[in-house]
């Protein structure tokens, strides 16, 4: 089946993939030892197939550079797989405390600096619970990146909380654009306290590092986006993209995510500046809930409806 990227009216900015070379798995305590890649899709219940097709779409940035792309869609994705993820950075709902305002977007939510150039991000989170209903596929990630919010590309890596047919899964991921993301392959289980990062090593070389403190695992890989403007760094919950119809995936009832240590350059995330931003569904509907900040780096987004 066709996945196709549905432009909404707004301004948006296309945020895709991620590139394979290599990565390191370490134990908390042990020494770094090379792994094989794992495909994210290795790690889903729904039936996958390999086939893609090609498509073109058309970016427009906050700042309103327009440009097109074409992309290769594979005909089924998930985020953590190949997914392609958008985000409406134009849209304002009014001023908030400590804000400069608030932003909606149809499948993000949660805060991202945009008014300086960014090497690092990092965050850590408790993985939600997934409430899965029926036989229902739906999806929802939680990551840190860099980039994305007013350019084209983006580097980024966190955990899914899915439902698969109904059952939640649970797993860590990374992508880099515009290849497709891959799973890290460790155990994710919900309740796990998870800490994410991504650095730019200069010259267009990034490092993304996951670690899983209940299960006492760290993952790094280091991946290069030659053409990284380092023009954001965000702190996300996201419906990914794209439904048969080419439309953002269903949100899955994640409950509430618990964010601490947001940090952008070492520094609370709130020291930046940033914009918060709410999910909203194509008619306005808001998704979920996203907290103030507190000490400048820390809040929750709770689900309140799929898409």
């Amino acid at each position: 089946m066709l996945r196709r990227l549905r432009i909404p009216a707004a301004a948006l900015v296309l945020v895709a993939g991620a590139a394979l070379t290599a990565f390191t798995a370490t134990g908390a305590a042990a020494a770094a030892q090379p792994a094989a890649a794992h495909p994210a899709t290795a790690h889903s219940a729904v039936t996958h197939t390999s086939a893609a097709r090609t498509i073109t779409v058309t970016l427009r940035t906050a700042k309103g550079t327009r440009t097109e792309r074409t992309v290769s869609v594979p005909t089924s994705v998930r985020s953590g797989g190949t997914a392609l993820h958008l985000i409406k950075p134009d849209t304002k709902l009014g001023a908030h405390s400590g804000m400069r305002h608030e932003t909606s977007s149809e499948n993000w939510s949660g805060y991202a600096a945009d008014s300086g150039t960014y090497t690092s991000v990092s965050a850590s989170w408790v993985q939600p619970t997934g409430t899965c209903g029926g036989n229902s596929d739906e999806y929802s990630s939680f990551w840190v990146g860099l980039d994305g919010y007013t350019s084209s590309s983006v580097e980024q890596t966190g955990t899914d909380t899915d439902c698969d047919g109904g059952s939640p899964s649970y797993y860590g991921w990374y992508e880099t654009y515009p290849n497709p993301s891959y799973s890290f392959g460790d155990t994710v289980n919900p309740g796990d306290t998870i800490t994410a990062t991504v650095t730019s090593q200069g010259n267009g070389n990034f490092e993304y590092t996951l670690a899983d403190q209940t299960q006492n695992w760290s993952v790094s890989t280091q991946q290069s986006e030659p053409g990284a403007q380092l023009s954001s760094a965000e702190v996300i919950v996201e419906a990914p993209c794209c439904t048969d119809s080419g439309g953002i995936l269903p949100l899955a009832d994640f409950g509430t995510a618990n964010f601490s240590n947001s940090q952008v350059d070492g520094s609370p995330i709130g020291d930046s500046n940033p914009e918060q931003i709410i999910m909203v569904d194509g008619n306005g509907n808001q998704q979920d809930s996203v907290s103030a900040l507190s000490d400048n780096e820390n809040w929750s987004a709770t689900w309140m409806s799929s898409n």
